[in-house]
């Protein structure tokens, strides 16, 4: 079996580490900054290549984790992308995190070529790629993720076919959606509670275990009190997500109204220099407020 990774970034850079530690696999990488790609090399022993085609020559599966649509398009479609020397029969598989309408675009651009195409975002942050531990949400023909299901196992804790092309995109949106009012109604708690002079940790220890529990929660309370936000998903990145959301959401005609306040609060902390702190980062809003005051 070939494999090929394409995009070794916080979060492609452990996925793929895991499909040679766990999964025993032979993978060639490609990577647009190259000494990224030789430093996932030196690590897993495994051959660089030079462009995304030659990575993905007579591959049987090749992964994908890259930036945007347009960066998507140019590793598959564009002169030295994938889909150009990837064998009959063989998988693509995207992690990136993109629009439902490209995924449904390469998908058929590949049909046409004899290939198959699964779109499959993930959530889990660094933290849940490093430990192998996301959550994979796709969307492609069941033959397809049927052929690709085993080797995301290898990096996933939980992955499911949700329906035909673009359906794990569409899953990642409603993901981000949720998360963006959680992170939101958490600063807001957390921010009140401090202002109420109350020994936030012990409150969070009582909450945390009933109906106001989260995910976010338990992970990222202790950040917000320190004010440290160096532990995950960035909010330039979560800016990004969102405006996929908003995109889709003119489409189906979803209004997003808690989403789009959300957005905003992260543009002030982008303005705040904080573009590339984690999502927690919203209460650093309310610190700022104080200092106009």
């Amino acid at each position: 079996m070939r494999v090929a990774w394409i995009g070794l970034g916080v979060m492609g850079y452990p996925m793929a580490g895991h499909l040679v530690t766990r999964g025993g696999l032979p993978v060639t990488v490609y990577n647009r900054t190259a000494s990224k790609a030789a430093k996932w090399s030196e690590a897993f022993k495994g051959p660089v290549a030079p462009t995304p085609a030659a990575a993905a020559r007579d591959a049987d599966f090749v992964f994908a984790c890259v930036g945007n649509d347009d960066d998507l398009r140019q590793v598959t479609t564009g002169p030295d992308g994938c889909f150009h020397t990837m064998k009959k029969g063989a998988v693509f598989i995207d992690h990136t995190t993109a629009s439902a309408l490209v995924a449904r675009e390469l998908h058929a651009v590949a049909k046409e070529k004899g290939l198959g195409f699964v779109d499959a975002p993930v959530s889990g942050g660094q933290a849940g790629a490093e430990n192998g531990v996301l959550t994979v949400m796709c969307g492609g023909d069941p033959e397809d993720y049927a052929k690709a299901e085993p080797l995301i196992t290898h990096f996933s804790r939980m992955r499911k076919l949700l329906g035909p092309a673009g359906s794990g995109q569409l899953a990642k949106m409603v993901n981000q959606i949720a998360i963006a009012g959680l992170v939101q109604g958490l600063a807001e708690a957390v921010n009140f509670g401090m202002r109420a002079g109350l020994p936030m940790e012990d409150v969070i220890e009582v909450i945390s275990k009933g109906a106001a529990g989260s995910w976010q929660m338990e992970n990222r309370h202790k950040t917000m009190i320190a004010g440290k936000f160096d532990f995950g998903f960035a909010a330039d990145w979560m800016r990004k997500d969102l405006g996929i959301c908003f995109d889709e959401s003119r489409r189906n005609g979803a209004p997003l109204p808690v989403t789009a306040l959300v957005d905003q609060f992260y543009a002030e902390v982008q303005k705040l220099g904080g573009g590339r702190w984690d999502t927690s980062s919203l209460i650093a809003r309310f610190q700022n407020l104080d200092k106009k005051k």
